[in-house]
């Protein structure tokens, strides 16, 4: 896989689609209705001077067509803290940022402001408020700090993403309403019918 110490950008595609009647969302028509939401999420990961690279198993996609490599979940089966753990000990990196398939309103410069936060914290995600959980799937986690921790929960039975925050430092990632509004994601037929920009 290419690195060369640059920031990957793992974009989680592993996801049963079981809202969606089980049709992959990756492959729902962005609202530009010009592509998928994984092409989508592909060009403005590299717009961003960033790598993608997909993780978790996702048998319609083909990596080829994107030139994008895959990264199976480590461990399988237990959702997106598999697919972290897997994705922070496949680069050479400092951090790793993760961003689901299924936000089709994040745009090349929030990523990148995500990527260049001037923070030391283990782990930086916006969240809403103090009560609500971070925002796992928008995310940049320090890979030395983090994996050993996701390890540690894994063998202890616990597959939350949310239980890394407890765990490590975390610094709140700025954002404005309109700006938390682009991280709205597609999880049923419902979200795709009222989409908007």
């Amino acid at each position: 896989m290419s690195s060369a110490g640059a920031t990957w950008v793992g974009i989680f595609v592993g996801g049963a689609s079981r809202r969606m009647g089980g049709r992959p969302k990756g492959l729902l028509m962005a609202p530009d209705g010009h592509s998928s939401l994984v092409a989508r999420a592909v060009r403005i990961v590299r717009e961003g001077l960033l790598v993608p690279v997909f993780v978790g198993g996702a048998p319609w996609l083909d990596a080829r067509a994107w030139g994008v490599d895959v990264i199976d979940d480590d461990p399988p089966g237990i959702g997106p803290l598999g697919g972290l753990h897997a994705l922070l000990g496949a680069t050479d990196a400092t951090h790793a940022i993760a961003l689901a398939c299924d936000m089709p309103y994040v745009t090349t410069d929030l990523l990148r402001r995500l990527a260049d936060h001037p923070s030391g914290a283990a782990i930086v995600a916006p969240r809403a408020n103090p009560t609500e959980p971070w925002e796992a799937m928008f995310g940049r986690y320090h890979c030395a700090t983090v994996r050993p921790v996701a390890e540690q929960l894994i063998a202890r039975g616990v597959d939350s993403i949310q239980a890394l925050f407890r765990e490590v430092s975390t610094d709140d990632l700025p954002m404005a309403a309109h700006e938390r509004a682009l991280l709205r994601d597609w999880d049923s037929p419902g979200d795709v019918r009222g989409a908007k920009p």
